[in-house]
């Protein structure tokens, strides 16, 4: 399951602290969120166009390096890009091999027309495209294309939409307004207007442990700036709820990826 994460909208104390917030948890971000699928990648090759072998790819808010990893093993050439101290730290220890540098979206570390394809996996939103679009254009060479990708729960599938209303309560968010603001994503990546993205959906699935599952949903910024005992206490609720479904304690949790590729001219 993920957890909707906030808009630039959201107020700057709040959306600061929970953007800071993965920092102390990087390790547990990383053993428990999930990866992405093989048919994702090829769908990023379609709509941009052109291989990922060979691609000059700067992935930003790069996190642990579960998205750099997956491009790294299909050949792209790859630059991460993280502001995050404890998660650059994380991405350093598992990907020694793969350049990182210190910077975000709103103002990339990386010269003009360096990159064929940039890519933001679970990251655009903490960004304000009214810096970050023009700084994805001034890397961007000509023909070269933004990716910007989200795992989202499935909800049609019973138990997930259950398990996000039983989030929602706790978190007081509206689950269903939720819901069509991610599906509204292509306008609120660029309101200006000035990138033309294509849309696709992959839907996968992973079988997890109760306590993989239980810590990816414990990963996400809304819990991590929650206090530890109200946490504790929804997570141990959620493992009852969870058992009556997954009585042999694997879950199988499924997952809409929104992928949004724009080229530039």
């Amino acid at each position: 399951m993920t957890v909707t994460e906030p808009s630039p909208a959201d107020p700057g104390a709040s959306h600061a602290a929970r953007a800071a917030s993965f920092n102390s948890a990087a390790a547990q971000y990383a053993a428990n969120r999930p990866s992405y699928p093989p048919a994702l990648l090829d769908a990023v090759e379609e709509l941009a166009g052109r291989p990922l072998p060979g691609a000059r790819t700067v992935d930003v808010g790069a996190g642990t390096g579960i998205a750099s990893a997956l491009l790294h093993a299909r050949g792209a050439d790859v630059l991460a890009v993280e502001p995050g101290a404890g998660m650059a730290a994380e991405f350093r220890r598992a990907l020694p091999h793969v350049p990182l540098v210190r910077g975000n979206g709103n103002a990339l570390p990386v010269a003009d027309a360096h990159a064929d394809l940039i890519t933001y996996a679970q990251a655009w939103h903490w960004t304000d495209p009214a810096h970050s679009v023009p700084e994805a254009l001034r890397v961007l060479r000509p023909g070269g294309a933004l990716a910007l990708w989200w795992n989202t729960e499935a909800l049609d599938v019973e138990w997930i939409a259950d398990a996000a209303r039983r989030v929602g309560r706790f978190l007081g968010v509206d689950v269903a307004a939720e819901a069509r603001k991610a599906s509204d994503r292509v306008e609120l990546a660029d309101p200006s207007g000035r990138l033309d993205f294509a849309r696709r959906t992959v839907r996968w699935s992973r079988r997890v442990p109760v306590d993989t599952h239980l810590a990816n949903i414990g990963s996400h910024s809304a819990f991590l700036i929650t206090s530890e005992e109200r946490t504790t206490a929804f997570l141990e609720e959620e493992r009852a709820h969870l058992l009556k479904v997954f009585p042999d304690g694997t879950v199988e949790e499924t997952y809409d990826v929104l992928l949004l590729v724009a080229r530039k001219p």
